[in-house]
């Protein structure tokens, strides 16, 4: 496994890749790898000849008051944990890299109907820092699959439409969300928490199934109604609910009583950890 840290490097070996007839298969991380990070990769060796995966916190996508300073970051752990992996490339830029002049990007990549709900009300700019991140990857490696976690569903939804609109010739693959033991999302921020908390923490994901399974039982359910009750839960259990929605799962709009297809999103804050988290629901009527 190589490790690139410019862009010329990057693109030689991908120039060689290409002249072998290699499918190239993209995974963007900012590092901090768990399990989560690592199924994507272990996807792509399936899928690809020629594996990237991208280590690079993106301060774009970073508030001035979150915690781009504070974020974990392990490299070298990171390393290994792909090196066993049989992962091909790393790309680890530094920012001025990724950034030559500077962070006040003239040029902005932005999916408004659905960067500005949910999350996006309470992080304004954070998905235009991740549009600007993904497309500049996208550009540099062209990819022909780019591997991305369902944990992060609102960014997933909003990278399938930048790839749409703005055609890039690349399949985006979405990897099913892993979980811990008590059934909490994997996520480099659990590492904020303590082992208590993340017991607290659990309770995220048992709303989101509560709630999933009244969607099953009763027929036509007041859906404001159970996104107040589950708020009420996660509240009940010493957190700080920010949102809990029941969506369209390709608009992200709220969902009806009448759909089939639905898509269930929350966030809470224990301590100054934010925490997110989803579950899809079918239901045949």
């Amino acid at each position: 496994m190589q490790i690139y840290r410019t862009i010329a490097e990057l693109q030689q070996a991908l120039f060689t890749a290409r002249q072998q007839n290699f499918s190239v298969a993209l995974v963007p991380t900012m590092g901090n790898l768990h399990e989560g990070h690592l199924a994507l990769v272990k996807q792509a060796k399936t899928d690809c000849d020629f594996v990237i995966t991208s280590i690079f916190v993106n301060p774009t996508q970073f508030g001035p008051n979150e915690d781009l300073n504070a974020y974990p970051r392990t490299f070298d752990e990171d390393i290994s944990a792909l090196q066993g992996l049989a992962c091909d490339a790393v790309f680890a830029p530094e920012v001025d890299e990724i950034y030559p002049d500077g962070l006040k990007l003239e040029t902005r990549v932005s999916v408004p109907s659905l960067a500005r709900l949910l999350c996006g009300t309470s992080r304004p700019g954070h998905f235009d820092g991740v549009c600007a991140v993904v497309s500049k990857l996208f550009n540099l490696c062209s990819p022909d699959k780019a591997y991305f976690g369902e944990k992060d569903y609102q960014q997933l939804c909003i990278i399938r439409r930048l790839v749409r609109d703005l055609n890039f010739p690349l399949e985006i693959i979405s990897v099913q969300t892993h979980r811990e033991a008590s059934g909490l999302a994997m996520s480099s921020r659990n590492n904020y928490l303590s082992e208590d908390q993340k017991q607290q923490a659990a309770v995220i994901f048992r709303t989101l199934e509560q709630s999933a399974e009244t969607l099953r039982e009763i027929q036509m359910p007041d859906l404001r109604s159970l996104e107040e009750i589950a708020l009420g839960k996660i509240q009940a259990a010493g957190l700080r609910p920010e949102y809990f929605a029941i969506c369209n799962p390709d608009t992200l709009q709220p969902a009806h009583s009448i759909d089939q297809h639905f898509r269930l999103l929350t966030a809470a804050r224990l301590g100054q950890t934010r925490l997110i988290d989803n579950i899809g629901v079918n239901i045949s009527k």
